[in-house]
């Protein structure tokens, strides 16, 4: 089971403001590429600048924030004719590097190590990587989790606002990435899997 099965829920809520945001002049490619440069800056500032703990409250917001920016998007380029190749190029692309973005402020945040981190953004690049592999083969995109990147967003924003109403994160804490990474690599796993039967059933 995966967060993105609750997907249709959340765009039927927001169609309204697409429609409002279509007879507005703006593009499905807009969307992805202003969530992608929000996502940049808040992940960088939280990373670079000397903030207060209290900043990563920011993550759980604009996790939210920016699941609503994706669906806009897809809705926009599905439902008023804007899909483009160059749209598909920017979806793919801006996700993975809005999410690199987005996980990489907790390599700072003890008992955290850099490491995991890494190895979470690195397999996050891998499962998505698979997932738009799934097309070459003959079967469709592929969003399996356990952990894509719907359930990534709900993990890092719950920490981001774990950090951020708390003033140490207890030693336990450190399990959680290598357990996420874990995660991450049977969504591979899974996708690939899934992938294979698709096509072969084809």
């Amino acid at each position: 089971m995966s967060i993105y099965k609750i997907k249709p829920l959340f765009q039927n809520a927001l169609r309204p403001l697409v429609t409002k945001l279509y007879k507005n002049g703006i593009t499905a490619n807009q969307v992805t590429v202003t969530a992608c440069l929000v996502s940049v800056f808040i992940g960088f500032a939280l990373f670079f600048m000397p903030l207060p703990r209290g900043a990563f409250l920011l993550l759980p917001i604009w996790f939210f924030i920016r699941m609503a920016f994706n669906a806009i998007d897809g809705m926009l380029a599905r439902e008023f004719g804007q899909q483009s190749k160059l749209g598909a190029v920017l979806n793919e692309l801006t996700d993975v590097i809005s999410d690199a973005a987005l996980y990489l402020p907790l390599a700072i945040i003890q008992p955290f190590q850099a490491f995991w981190i890494a190895c979470v953004i690195i397999l996050s690049i891998i499962s998505e990587f698979i997932g738009v592999q799934a097309v070459t083969i003959g079967a469709s995109r592929r969003y399996d989790g356990p952990m894509g990147k719907s359930d990534r967003a709900f993990v890092f924003g719950a920490l981001g606002l774990w950090i951020g109403l708390t003033d140490k994160l207890p030693q336990w804490s450190s399990w959680i990435l290598p357990v996420l990474a874990l995660m991450v690599v049977l969504t591979i796993i899974n996708r690939a899997t899934k992938a294979l039967q698709e096509a072969r059933s084809i």
